[in-house]
């Protein structure tokens, strides 16, 4: 959820079957000569919303986005590449989460989309009578092609919530194995911003990771996430393709007013090392010499399958100043504070992205990376990403493919023009470095301007607090969310596309 301060027809399956259709000329480089990469016309992968009759989750002054679609992710079959699942929040809250989490699944490389209900909420069929919404989704495949996603399920009015995990074996199609990896019934807890990650090296075994927040009193989800009386990242585990998980634990303890957010792990198929990414919040003020407070991005490493691992190892300050409109300071919620990892399988490179202010003078927001080529033990000076424009760019999603190359994905507002406060354009930019990420350049335009300001405002104008990257094989797979420019009944869409850099 990320709770810091910080009438429509299915388009998807009948619009994708009419792009597959385009001469392939259509299908290159919209961006022009100028760029490295070429890619897919974008998709429309999200339909009609299967939660419309739904009334559930209300809470006093709480509004409803039907139709909305926000906070993509994306995962490749490796038994089968053409196979690709995606999942999203449906129908989005003003105050957080959502009627319930959406899987798009293709099997044609995302040519075309379908759509299955997520058992996650009590919206969905088979989903936890006690939990009225869901958010933060994540998916992840398997080497047997089990697909592994999580959920953050809680009640709109009420304290109970919990982290909940489910899987696939039919390629996103239905369902199973619905698990309660973790609940709270008491207003002192919440769990929130959890993600999974399959092992693809051992079959049938994944990985969950996510924050407890914990308050002295009252009910973190109403507070700062920063006034969080403290919030250890927990971990658990499963050998058996999802049927159980085994019992939950806490991986990084925090003290009084710490607290991580936004853990992730990548896994090196070389050595089984696993690395938990995330972003340490300690206490308060600026940072110092021998004095780190703040944001910042942080790692532990487990060489022994997550049951034992390392004290945190800060890789640097995450020196966000949050997104805002540049002509009217309107708040537009983004990944401020989560750092995205990812890990290149056949060396186990190790890089992070995340949003940064120290390349405009802590002005506003761009992409910076960090990657470590020898697990993690140093990492290189952050180094800016994005294109500069003097404008903000944020929510950056990174990978790397079969030969080594670095891809990620960011929104900003270059579009924007001096003197225009109606509208907010926007877009979306994929750029590349290859294998060592010291050579970001040659960007690529996927699509946009569309206007920010018709997305939901969930404490801020709000896409994502992340957007789906996956590798397959050299190409890279985007799903991420545009808005429909002025339509209030169908504000935004999760759209596909395939890169080739």
């Amino acid at each position: 959820m990320n709770l810091n301060l910080s009438a429509r027809t299915h388009r998807g399956s009948a619009r994708g079957a009419l792009l597959a259709l385009l001469p392939a000329a259509l299908m290159l480089n919209m961006a022009g000569a100028a760029s490295a990469a070429t890619f897919s016309i974008p998709v429309v992968a999200s339909g009609p919303s299967p939660y419309a009759g739904c009334t559930l989750g209300g809470a006093p002054g709480a509004v409803n986005f039907p139709n909305a679609e926000v906070e993509p992710w994306v995962a490749v079959n490796p038994r089968n590449p053409r196979n690709l699942v995606g999942v999203w929040q449906q129908d989005r809250w003003s105050d957080g989460g959502a009627h319930g989490l959406v899987a798009g699944y293709s099997n044609d490389g995302g040519a075309t989309w379908h759509e299955s209900a997520q058992p996650f909420s009590a919206c969905a069929p088979g989903g936890p009578a006690q939990f009225s919404r869901a958010s933060d989704p994540w998916v992840s495949f398997g080497p047997d092609g089990t697909a592994y996603s999580v959920s953050i399920s809680f009640q709109g009015v009420g304290s109970d919530n919990g982290v909940a995990a489910a899987t696939s074996t039919d390629g996103g199609k239905s369902w199973g194995n619905l698990n309660i990896l973790k609940e709270d019934a008491s207003s002192q807890f919440f769990n929130d911003k959890e993600s999974v990650t399959a092992d693809l090296v051992h079959a049938g075994t994944a990985y969950a990771v996510w924050d407890r927040l914990v308050a002295p009193n009252g009910n973190p989800r109403a507070d700062a996430h920063s006034h969080a009386f403290t919030g250890p990242a927990w971990f658990a585990k499963t050998t058996n393709g999802g049927v159980t998980w085994d019992s939950t634990k806490i991986i990084v303890p925090t003290a009084e007013h710490q607290q991580t957010i936004g853990n992730q792990i990548v896994v090196d198929p070389r050595t089984g090392a696993l690395f938990d990414f995330f972003n340490l919040i300690l206490g308060s003020g600026p940072n110092g010499p021998g004095s780190l407070h703040g944001n910042n991005v942080a790692f532990v490493k487990s060489t022994d399958g997550g049951a034992t691992w390392s004290v945190p190892h800060i890789i640097a300050e995450l020196n966000t100043v949050g997104v805002t409109d540049p002509n009217t300071g309107a708040v537009i919620r983004t990944g401020d504070i989560i750092p995205e990892p990812a890990i290149d399988p056949s060396t186990g490179q190790l890089y992070v992205v995340w949003q940064d202010a120290r390349f405009s003078g802590f002005a506003f927001d761009q992409v910076a990376i960090s990657t470590s080529s020898n697990g993690g033990t140093t990492w290189s000076a952050p180094a800016r990403v994005n294109t500069p424009t003097g404008k903000p760019a944020f929510t950056p999603s990174v990978r790397v493919n079969s030969s080594g190359t670095v891809g990620v994905t960011y929104y900003d507002f270059r579009s924007l023009a001096a003197g225009n406060t109606t509208t907010l354009p926007t877009d979306y930019w994929f750029t590349s470095s290859p294998s060592g990420g010291a050579a970001f350049g040659n960007e690529t335009h996927l699509y946009g301007p569309f206007d920010m300001l018709t997305a939901p405002n969930a404490s801020g104008f709000f896409v994502g607090d992340y957007e789906g990257l996956a590798a397959s094989g050299s190409d890279f797979v985007s799903l991420s969310v545009r808005a429909n420019d002025g339509n209030l009944a169908n504000r935004t869409d999760a759209v596909s596309t395939t890169i080739a850099p």
